[in-house]
Formats: structure tokens, C-alpha cells, sequence
């Protein structure tokens, strides 16, 4: 099953959500005027797409209409379509790793999916052909470095790990020496998720970028954050929170297929600048999936 058809499937809740309550305030108009506007807005936010991003995607719409490149209300499905696509095409959505090896930190709070999603990642990469190493750098928790060493095994990549409470940075430094050593393609960090205290995090993934910097200073480096699509608007909120202490280049959107909250995806993009990279539509290793901008749109409508 290509990407489409596992989106189709995974953002079934989502589209039903969206596409009902959309469809819905356009069938009880004959023409636009704000009235229309008022309702379309209400849906939307209960869609998820967030207030800011309402606003943003009404406005746009307004000039549409006066412009005269939307004359009828069922017009507007369409231009919804164009609007959200060109609003989730407007950043790079591709990972940079072209270095060898190439650094990739997981960071998001726990409970999202973050160590299942840094193993789905691994195997999607060696599935590529590249050799990956893991750093269980989640020192915090012992059961976060006992699982994703489960995975290590299960996947076939090699791992490196201490004891609970081990020093993340110096997880990282191990890693990254073993991987030179390796000749490894991929580095991929799980990192501890305590955002209720920013100040520890903020000096964690500050020592941790440090090491990085002096051990591979021209590596490609992606920093993204994991977050569970099933929180909707809370998500959100915990992006805006992270992007305060780590420097975000991606976002994972997790259990998607689990929601019909999926509208968060467009206002992570058009409110706090961050492409999604990745989405996770099902269980399965393969479910998690490169993010196209363009059949998300597609789905949606």
C-alpha cells in the first residue's frame, strides 16, 4: 500500500471530521457573505486547524471572493484544497542527512511515541540500504533504553547505551565515536523528554549539541520533535513550548491514524513555522511515512 492509500485510511476520522463539517456549511448556503464565513470559521476550529490558522485561511478566502476567483459556496472546497496545500508546501519537508554520518535527535515529551518512533525511523533507513546506529540517550528512564534496545535487536542495528542516570551527552559522544569507527551513515539519538522542567532539558540538548559540534562539525544535523496528533491543540502548545529550548528542524506527527484531530498538522506548519517530516498512520514499521504536503491536502477534501 503506497502513501496515499495508507493516508487515506489512517486520516479516515480526520476527513470525516473535516469534510462533514465543512460540506455541511456549504450545502446550507446559496451564496457567500458572512454568514457563511462565521460558520465556515466555527468548523474549521473544531477541525483542529487551531484559531490563528482560521483566520489566516478565511482571509485568504475573503480575497479570493473579491477578486472574483470564488463566486459560488462549493466553490470553496477547492479553494480550501489550494490554500491548505500551498500553506503545508511553503518549507522543506525532506531530512537533510547527505553527511556520512548524518545526526538525527529524537526529542518530545514521554508518552508520544518517541523511542517506537526512533526505531521505525532506523529500520526505515537500513530497509534504504544505510547503517545505522542507535544512541539511547533517554538516560532518564531505564525502561526507555531497555525498549529501544529490544528494537536494536529485533531491527538488526547496533546501539549504544549506559546505565540510568548515565550523562545523555556522554551517551552521545559514544555514540558518535562508534559510528566513526563503524563507518556508520546514521546516528539516531533518542533523548529524554522532561519538558516540565525546561531548565534541565535546556542545559541537556545545550551539552548534547556541543558534543555533536565538536566531534562532527560539518554533519548534517536534524533535531525532531515527536508529537502525538491524539492531543490535537495540546500539541501544538507543547511544539511552541520546545522550539523555546531545542533547535527544531522537523516535526514527527504520531498516531494519526488514531484521531480526527489530523488539522493540527497545517497549523504546526502555518503557526509555528516547522515542516512536518514524518506521520505515523498505523502500527506497523512501514506505517510511519515521509510527510507529502500535497496528498494530505488531497485526502483531506
Amino acid at each position: 500500500m503506497g502513501f496515499f492509500e495508507k493516508l487515506k485510511n489512517g486520516l479516515h476520522k480526520t476527513r470525516q471530521n473535516m469534510s462533514e463539517r465543512v460540506g455541511g456549511v456549504l450545502k446550507m448556503f446559496t451564496k457567500i457573505d458572512e454568514d457563511l464565513f462565521d460558520e465556515l470559521e466555527e468548523a474549521l476550529i473544531e477541525a483542529d486547524l487551531g484559531v490563528a490558522t482560521t483566520m489566516d485561511i478565511l482571509d485568504e478566502l475573503r480575497d479570493r471572493v473579491k477578486e472574483g476567483r470564488i463566486r459560488e459556496p462549493e466553490e470553496i472546497r477547492g479553494a480550501l484544497k489550494d490554500i491548505i496545500t500551498a500553506m503545508l508546501t511553503a518549507r522543506d519537508a525532506s531530512l537533510h542527512i547527505s553527511t556520512r554520518p548524518s545526526v538525527i535527535l529524537m526529542i518530545g515529551v514521554n508518552g508520544v511515541g518517541k523511542t517506537t518512533t526512533t526505531a521505525k525511523l532506523a529500520a526505515a533507513f537500513k530497509k534504504e540500504g544505510k547503517k545505522v546506529i542507535l544512541g539511547a540517550a533517554d538516560t532518564f528512564r531505564a525502561a526507555a533504553t531497555e525498549q529501544l534496545a529490544l528494537w536494536a535487536d529485533r531491527i538488526g542495528v547496533d546501539i549504544v547505551k549506559q546505565g540510568q542516570g548515565a550523562d545523555p551527552a556522554a551517551v552521545v559522544y559514544d555514540t558518535i565515536s562508534a559510528a566513526v569507527a563503524r563507518q556508520a551513515d546514521i546516528i539516531l539519538c533518542d533523548t529524554a523528554g522532561r519538558l516540565h522542567n525546561k531548565a534541565n532539558l535546556l542545559a541537556e540538548l545545550g551539552k548534547i549539541y556541543k558534543v555533536i559540534r565538536s566531534k562532527l562539525p560539518d554533519a548534517d544535523t536534524e533535531v525532531l520533535l515527536v508529537l502525538d496528533a491524539t492531543t490535537g491543540q495540546n500539541a501544538v502548545q507543547q511544539a511552541r513550548e520546545f522550539q523555546k529550548v531545542a533547535e527544531i528542524t522537523g516535526v514527527v506527527l504520531t498516531k494519526l491514524d488514531g484521531t480526527a484531530k489530523g488539522g493540527i498538522v497545517v497549523a504546526i506548519e502555518n503557526e509555528l513555522g516547522l515542516p512536518v517530516k514524518y506521520v505515523g498512520v498505523g502500527e506497523q514499521a512501514d506505517d510511519l511515512q515521509p510527510f507529502i504536503a500535497e496528498d494530505f491536502a488531497s485526502v483531506l477534501f
